[in-house]
């Protein structure tokens, strides 16, 4: 006697059969998804000079000349905790420290590094890596001041400094045009001076100002410049500065940290700190 299939059964099978061909033929025809890509860093991770030396590369260390100055540092946490009475047995007089990147990243060894410096003698200061793609420069100064980068009139304190360079996560600009580059940047400086009463260092490179800000000139009568260049001179500055408060001139110090020269005796970077 001949066994009857059941219809549900039959049905079930049917429906299966059926998933499973729309999946492959789903596989077949969906784009393929591309591999996060490797070569960009995580957030978080940038620091002074990053995008310097993938772009403007080194080039030898600095002439001597006639004029007086001072040897200072900048650090991030791929330095970790800083070993300061070395660096200042080594000539080092002042420091800044990466405070702030964007608005979510703080330096976890900052404490270490800022209160480090300021222990063993040292002027120091403050820095914010900008991120223009990620929110506003008021959003990022009011961030940066809440988070290590404010000042006193203490003697020791330098004003904070914007890190405005080569996106290390993306477009070099932060996919911004020119004037919308100033607008944000001026957004920041504006906002930083109502909080702290001080104007904002600017760290800059001169190729990446020409490019994405359109090399513009207004910052210079108010901010002081802080130019990096890894070479045997400091080279042309950006548009409307005459003269630079500091270099960074190496991305690889003979202790620990990005090397800079202030551009003037102790005396001066004791001015700058007291505005």
């Amino acid at each position: 006697m001949p066994v009857h299939r059941s219809g549900t059964a039959r049905t079930r099978r049917l429906t299966a059969a059926g998933t499973l061909l729309a999946a492959f033929s789903l596989f077949l025809t969906a784009p393929a998804q591309s591999a996060p890509d490797a070569g960009i860093p995580p957030r978080g991770s940038a620091h002074m000079g990053m995008g310097v030396l993938a772009h403007d590369g080194q080039h030898g260390t600095p002439v001597p000349g006639g004029a007086t100055q001072t040897e200072g540092v900048d650090v991030s946490s791929h330095q970790g905790n800083v070993a300061w009475s070395s660096l200042w047995s080594s000539g080092v007089k002042w420091a800044y420290v990466k405070a702030t990147e964007g608005t979510y990243y703080t330096n976890p060894y900052f404490a270490q590094q800022y209160n480090g410096s300021y222990n063993v003698g040292m002027i120091r200061g403050a820095y914010h890596f900008a991120t223009p793609d990620t929110t506003s420069g008021a959003t990022q100064a009011n961030y940066f001041v809440d988070h290590g980068g404010g000042w006193s009139r203490d003697g020791k304190t330098l004003p904070g400094a914007l890190d405005i360079e080569w996106n290390p996560y993306g477009a070099a600009c932060y996919g911004k045009t020119q004037s919308q580059m100033v607008s944000w940047i001026r957004d920041f400086l504006t906002t930083y001076k109502a909080r702290t009463g001080r104007d904002a260092v600017i760290y800059t490179a001169t190729s990446w100002w020409t490019q994405c800000t359109g090399d513009y000139g207004g910052f210079a009568t108010a901010n002081p410049l802080w130019i990096a260049r890894y070479a045997t001179t400091v080279g042309t500055l950006p548009a409307g500065w005459s003269y630079y408060t500091m270099w960074q001139y190496t991305s690889s110090g003979p202790i620990v940290g990005d090397h800079n020269k202030f551009n003037g005796a102790l005396d001066r970077v004791v001015a700058l700190a007291n505005g």
